[in-house]
């Protein structure tokens, strides 16, 4: 996958940081975010339970990034909408992507689920403890997949590889270092592989790191 537009990756940025925290607090019952995947005008949100990784037990929702109206959709609105859907009768796949079933949401045709207790929790803490800053991070994270039990993708836009860097690594480990790290290695461009990946123009393994 291959896109620059400036504002298509800082929309990805703020949908992933304001959905992450549901990949601890369910959506649904006992449906979890399990990742979410960048295109170019879309958002992809992967949802299971809350330790699903195996492809077959995982339904992408694919929201449009634009409205009716051409205007960037809300991350409250992409989340009651696959609160909704994740809520509803199981699904009818359009396509899969990476083995798991795709759905893409008419989103005229979907009523998005008024937001919980819980949303209105986090929205008091995240603007309390996480206040919103005129400089996003560098490089942006746009996306993220629980793929394995110690580990996951982070999708960076990385601009001199014109598009998304998948960078793959583990959640023990000197961590510390290597977040420290991240933002110089996504650079190292020896490191970068062809991937198969649709979301990502190339890879670096980081878990041995």
């Amino acid at each position: 996958m291959s896109w620059t537009c400036g504002e298509t990756v800082e929309q990805q940025a703020y949908l992933t940081r304001f959905l992450l925290d549901y990949t601890a607090a369910s959506l649904v019952g006992g449906t979890f975010l399990r990742g979410v995947l960048p295109t170019r005008d879309a958002v992809r949100v992967v949802t299971g339970t809350g330790d699903a990784m195996a492809p077959d037990a995982l339904v992408v929702y694919e929201v449009p990034l634009m409205d009716d109206d051409d205007e960037p959709v809300t991350a409250p609105l992409v989340l009651g909408w696959a609160r909704t859907l994740a809520a509803g009768d199981p699904p009818h796949p359009d396509a899969s992507v990476m083995g798991m079933a795709l759905v893409r949401v008419n989103t005229s045709a979907v009523e998005p689920a008024p937001p919980t207790s819980t949303d209105r929790v986090l929205r008091v803490l995240r603007t309390l403890a996480w206040p919103s800053t005129e400089t996003p991070p560098s490089p942006p994270l746009c996306g993220f997949l629980l793929d394995q039990e110690d580990g996951m993708r982070l999708y960076i836009a990385v601009e001199e590889a014109n598009g998304l860097i998948a960078v793959d690594v583990r959640l023990t480990g000197a961590l510390t270092a290597l977040l420290a790290a991240l933002p110089t290695l996504v650079h190292e461009k020896e490191r970068w592989t062809p991937d198969t990946d649709p979301h990502c123009t190339h890879a670096i393994d980081l878990t041995a790191w």
